[in-house]
This record gives C-alpha cells, structure tokens and sequence, in this order.
C-alpha cells in the first residue's frame, strides 16, 4: 500500500471506528444482550475497506471526506451484518470470525439473527437520517444501497446462488455472479455512494460505475488466488477462480479488471489518485 493510500486510511478507519460506537446503541441500552452483540460483531475489528473506499471516492470532488463517516459507517454496519448471518451454521457454519468466536458462538444462534437484522436496519435509518446531502441523492444513494444488499444482484441472491450450487459443477458464468452478487455489489455501492453523494456530474458517475463494475469483481479474485497461495484453506471445498481456472490464469483475470477500472476512472483526471492506488494495492496485496 502506497504511503498516502495508507495514511488516508488510517485517518478514516478511528473516525469510522467512532462514528460506529456512537451509532449503535450501548450495552447497557435495553435490550441490552442484543446491543451487546452487535457492538461485539462490529466494533475493535476488520479492515474497513468498505468504508475508506467510500470516503476515498467522495474525497475526489470533496477535501474534507468527513461528511460522508455516517454513510460510510451505515455500509460497514451492513457488512458487519452480512457477516454475522454468514457465519451461522445453517449457511458457512463458521465457528470464528476475525480471530474470535463468532456471533452465534458468542450468543447464540437466534441473538446473532436478531443482531444482523438489527445492524442492517439501523444502516438505511442512520442514512435516512443524515444532514448535509440532497434527499432526492440521499434517496438514490438507499436505493443502490438496498439493491446491492438484497436481490437480484445483491448479497443475498449471492449467498442464494452459492448455497444453490454447492457440491454441483459450476461454470465460469455462474462463478463470476456469484462474486459480483455476494462480494462485489457492496464494494462496488461503498465507491459509487462515495462519488454520488459528492455530487459527480453524469458523465463522471459513469465513469466511476465502470469503474466499480471491475474492481468489486476483482476483489474476490484476488481473495480467491490468496486463499489458493497462503495455506489458510479459507474456503477449502468451495469452487474458486483458481479451482476453476487456474492460478495462472486468475492472475492474469484480476489484472485485466485492475486494468479495466484504472482505465475507467482515468478520464475524471488525478483527482483519483487514491482509487487508482487503491487498484495498485489489491492487485499486490499479500493477505
């Protein structure tokens, strides 16, 4: 990571850390246990990619990124969420999360439901609820948000297809949606939100959904060539790119969609400097 994509990161991560702490009701607020998990699902952990890279695309068009913190803490609530349910035995029956146990193992499996759902909702009313943006943008921005979180093309009708399709043969076609639905869209909404509420022009909001278009697939690429290459066997049994095309040819698929979005976003002019070093970043990234 560049020294400046890591120093804007690391300024965004305590405010996102903040914002999170004083959105989502303590634990000693009744109903206290499921305050408690929700904190305990989304607090002190987790890189923040989400939402630094929302407030990387709004900082294109805006020096001062803190406006968009709320936004941008309401879409990590949601991948908080989506974590929580995917870790629940009757979906990947993950036992740990971020080096500690899972929700469900922490609280149980209908605490750990009640906390995803909890998180989720809170997300679009702490956007509803935010000052300082257009409401007509702050409409379009939920309406993206929803999208990318539910069906067709969201997380859920990724985790759908995923669970549709275990232990059958899969095709590249039926892979590559995967990605794009259950990893992809909120990448790809976490920039897009950034530069439409920044107020992007048309024509640069085209540019930018190109741009996320490629870089949310490319995402779980490279997370699937990872997970080939370091031995953690993350998703040992699932069919990846790797599994199904290879090493050597994923590789060379996550650097055409870097190629891609560098190239998409290259005509708004330097101001992206920080989105295209993210795209240096993933395409090297070691863990």
């Amino acid at each position: 990571m560049s020294s400046d994509l890591r120093a804007f990161f690391d300024a965004v991560r305590p405010a996102v850390e903040s914002s999170l702490d004083s959105l989502i009701p303590a634990k000693t607020t009744n109903p206290s246990r499921i305050h408690e998990a929700m904190r305990y699902s989304t607090l002190g952990g987790g890189k923040r990619v989400r939402p630094c890279l929302c407030a990387a695309a709004y900082s294109v068009w805006h020096e001062d990124w803190r406006p968009i913190i709320p936004v941008a803490s309401a879409i990590e609530m949601i991948h908080a969420y989506s974590l929580i349910h995917d870790d629940l035995p009757a979906m990947d029956d993950d036992d740990f999360r971020r080096g500690k146990p899972s929700c469900h193992k922490q609280f149980g499996e209908p605490m750990a439901i009640l906390a995803g759902d909890a998180l989720l909702t809170l997300a679009f009313e702490v956007i509803a609820r935010c000052d300082g943006f257009p409401p007509e943008r702050l409409l379009k921005a939920i309406a993206a948000l929803g999208r990318a979180a539910g069906t067709p093309a969201g997380m859920v009708a990724g985790q759908v297809l995923d669970l549709g399709l275990e232990g059958v043969p899969i095709t590249p076609e039926q892979l590559e949606r995967i990605h794009r639905s259950k990893t992809g869209a909120l990448i790809s909404v976490s920039v897009w939100i950034g530069a439409y509420l920044a107020r992007a022009s048309d024509h640069e909001i085209e540019h930018v959904a190109a741009f996320c278009d490629r870089i949310g697939l490319a995402f779980q690429v490279i997370d699937d060539i990872l997970d080939a290459t370091d031995g953690s066997n993350r998703d040992e049994g699932k069919v990846t790119y790797p599994t199904l095309h290879g090493l050597e040819r994923s590789r060379a698929l996550a650097h055409d969609l870097m190629q891609g979005a560098r190239q998409a976003i290259a005509p708004i002019g330097p101001r992206t400097r920080l989105l295209v070093e993210f795209c240096d970043f993933l395409e090297n990234r070691q863990h």
